[in-house]
């Protein structure tokens, strides 16, 4: 072979360093989204979109748009250097340049647990309006031949409807039906940064490779199928909240997360759809409303008059570890239900102990086996949490294994055991979980215990000399109490944006939830489990925020007058906070009374919210308000809002002012700048509230846990002579100086001995 000439050297070297600069600056390339200012466009270009090339092409000469959005905002998504982003950030017209966020998902007992149905009959009342309501979901897309989304009995698709079914190779547009009238995928701004999906391990259609979508889509509004269970746990009728509901899956979410760019132009797709509830149960950690992709795009769908509904995260139990908390979104934390899965764990000294599992395999045999605690056979300093590769086969073999809870996915830790050689695993709460229990599909006859549990049955295998045990077979057991309890995984308050509003807002089952699952995908998501199902349990807030999505779909369907916000204030003012025997629900973290900043109003209750007899509604300009009371510049606001808006010199504006359910009154600590402990200081709070009931009158009673601070209401009763009719009442507080970081609580109720519409009262000295 001859050697090339220094000419053809010359060449190849070129196109080399060209190769190279190219992918060095492919890498160095973000995802943008563009927000322009469409009233603002130059008078030189006749068309949004020739001003939309023209602004990207001014700054590089490679990029293309990713979306164009013209609903939720007026822009455009694209991936660009970050010295591009600055210019184009620049430009005339460009009213923000928002680096990409990266989202995360948070991951049959339950209507008549919520009372929509009873063992015989419905409980609900049914509204031939219930089939016009369209329940739109962002998640991980459908398994569409589950019957759960059988058709049977529903007319035809509502006249409003103008969405699609879109197709791929993995996906037919028969797959939609007069149930599942829609389904999308949205995708460019993954492959922008991950790269090209590998259609030989995920399906680039609305198609569910992963098992989320589908369970958070049957959840709110899926189709009644009888004898569902998983492995014969939970088995009965499975049923969405909103069984008449039409639904819409609108994929955004794949192997490697959710992206703002893709989450955005699901969101415009949406509005333009017709949907009238949008469910998303994803996060992305927390910034100014103007910066964060879901409240910009939610508020927007907010004036269209779609409510949505938000998962609060899986950050609990710290404090201030919630995710979607702009006010004009409804953010669910996770309580449980009265079901549990027991499954006995007996010692060799006698002792027996419940825990919790859905293993439906062969059991271990009566006789007693070894036990070992991970750590003391393991290869790693962090051997407790049984992590891949930490346990050595030797020391594991025909043994269960205990492994403390944390650093991996619960059934991983069962995966390494069984991999290790293992018979059997017991999953041991740290004390981050507490009491907290939460059923998996083991691979392996497992038993999940509470902290008390997992400390005695370690204090077993140090101190006995001949350590053994078993693990009894599952049942599902129903009645368990009480319930339900504040999941230690739901993300808790105070508002890490806002201290001035109360979230979450509620609460709703979240916890071993069965749904509908993709045939895809393991019940445990796991490669390596071969097991295929039709429904799964799982737990997270991603399982409450589609609860009271499907329940928002009753409402809407019962009430369609109703705004978004009024059907919220619903749902709120009617939650309870205690048991019926007047204890508060219970905190299963720590074992203590929860908090509204734990649960919000309370856990949800439709039965009462379908006849609130008060609401607070809020309106546009009553939200343009509240972002001017945070001293937003119109730039910022018309960033949230797509709207031209100046916040008026002359007017007061304040957070006290703005009408939400609930009321959260942050407070100087005796270490502030005008602190001193005889130092007491008034703020005047107000509310309006709209009848949307009979005529009648309402009577205020305020109870309060601290003497701090001095709470009265004017006036004390209201009287409302017809629908609609809005009345406002002033809340004086007169609060005492305290030690910073002190929280405390209270509550307003009006009743009229019919209704009771209750508010929590959140008091944070800072």
């Amino acid at each position: 072979m001859k050697p090339l000439s220094p000419k053809l050297l010359e060449i190849s070297l070129f196109f080399l360093i060209l190769c190279f600069t190219l992918v060095v600056a492919e890498q160095s390339r973000k995802t943008y989204i563009i927000h322009m200012d469409k009233t603002n466009m130059p008078e030189s270009f006749t068309d949004h979109l020739q001003w939309y090339d023209s602004s990207l092409k001014s700054v590089s000469d490679s990029a293309s748009m990713l979306y164009t959005y013209s609903n939720v905002i007026h822009g455009y998504s694209t991936r660009l250097t970050a010295d591009e982003a600055e210019a184009l950030e620049e430009q005339q017209g460009i009213l923000s340049v928002i680096p990409e966020l990266r989202y995360e998902l948070h991951t049959t007992r339950t209507p008549e647990f919520l009372g929509l149905s009873g063992k015989t009959s419905p409980v609900f009342p049914t509204f031939e309006s219930a089939s016009d309501v369209i329940v739109g979901v962002l998640d991980t897309g459908v398994w569409p031949e589950l019957k759960s989304f059988n058709d049977e009995g529903l007319g035809p698709v509502p006249e409003k409807w103008k969405g699609e079914c879109e197709v791929g190779k993995t996906f037919n547009s028969s797959s939609c039906n007069k149930k599942l009238i829609g389904a999308r995928y949205f995708s460019k701004g993954y492959e922008g940064t991950i790269g090209p999906i590998n259609e030989t391990v995920e399906s680039k259609s609305p198609r569910d490779d992963d098992g989320h979508g589908t369970h958070t889509l049957t959840t709110a509004a899926g189709s009644a199928v009888s004898d569902a269970s998983l492995f014969g746990f939970a088995s009965g009728t499975a049923r969405g909240m909103a069984t008449k509901a039409r639904v819409a899956i609108y994929k955004v979410c794949w192997l490697s997360g959710c992206f703002g760019s893709d989450i955005l132009a699901a969101m415009d797709k949406a509005v333009q759809d017709g949907v009238d509830i949008m469910s998303l149960s994803l996060g992305g950690g927390v910034s100014e409303y103007y910066m964060d992709t879901v409240a910009i795009g939610a508020f927007s769908a907010m004036t269209r008059g779609i409510l949505i509904s938000c998962s609060a995260g899986n950050g609990g139990p710290y404090s201030s570890s919630l995710s979607n908390v702009a006010p004009w979104i409804t953010t669910v934390g996770a309580g449980t239900l009265d079901r549990d899965f027991p499954v006995s764990v007996a010692l060799g000294n006698g002792k027996k102990y419940s825990g919790v599992s859905l293993y439906n395999g062969k059991t271990i045999s009566n006789s007693m086996v070894p036990i070992v605690y991970a750590a003391n056979v393991s290869n790693s300093s962090s051997g407790n949490l049984c992590l891949s590769g930490t346990l050595i086969p030797d020391k594991v073999a025909g043994k269960i294994v205990v492994c403390d809870r944390g650093g991996s996915a619960r059934v991983r830790k069962g995966l390494v055991v069984k991999e290790a050689g293992g018979v059997g695993m017991i999953l041991a709460n740290t004390d981050t979980y507490g009491e907290e229990l939460i059923a998996d599909a083991h691979i392996l006859p497992s038993s999940a215990v509470g902290e008390k549990t997992g400390d005695a049955i370690k204090k077993y295998i140090f101190t006995e000399a001949n350590r053994t045990a078993t693990i009894g077979p599952g049942s599902t057991e129903l009645g368990v109490q009480p319930s339900p309890v504040v999941a230690a995984f739901s993300s808790r308050g105070p508002n890490p944006i806002t201290l001035a509003i109360l979230k979450p807002d509620i609460i709703a089952p979240g916890v071993n939830i069965l749904a509908g699952w993709t045939g895809a995908a393991a019940p445990t998501g796991f490669d390596e489990d071969k097991r295929r199902v039709n429904f799964n349990i799982i737990s997270g807030t991603s399982m409450s925020c589609p609860h009271v999505s499907g329940l928002a779909a009753l409402l809407k369907a019962a009430h369609p007058e109703w705004s978004p916000a009024a059907i919220r204030s619903a749902l709120m003012t009617t939650a309870y906070s205690a048991y019926k025997n007047g204890k508060t629900i219970q905190d299963v973290a720590t074992g203590q009374p929860a908090t509204p900043f734990d649960y919000g109003a309370g856990h949800v209750d439709p039965v009462e919210a379908l006849d609130p007899g008060l609401v607070y509604d809020t309106t546009v300009d009553d939200y343009l308000d509240f972002l001017c009371a945070l001293g937003y510049t119109s730039s910022q606001i018309k960033q949230v809002t797509n709207r031209d808006f100046t916040c008026d010199s002359s007017k007061n504006y304040s957070l006290a002012d703005f009408n939400y359910p609930s009321i959260s009154v942050p407070l100087q600590s005796a270490s502030g700048k005008k602190g001193g402990a005889s130092v007491t200081s008034t703020l005047k709070y107000s509310r309006t509230l709209t009848n949307v009931g009979s005529p009648g009158t309402y009577k205020v009673s305020v109870v309060s846990q601290t003497k701090a601070v001095k709470i009265s209401v004017e006036p004390a009763s209201l009287s409302f002579s017809k629908k609609y009719e809005k009345k406002s009442y002033t809340v004086t507080f007169t609060a005492s100086s305290v030690q910073s970081g002190t929280a405390s609580f209270a509550s307003l109720v009006w009743s009229d001995e019919k209704h009771t519409v209750s508010s929590p009262i959140a008091f944070t000295w800072t």
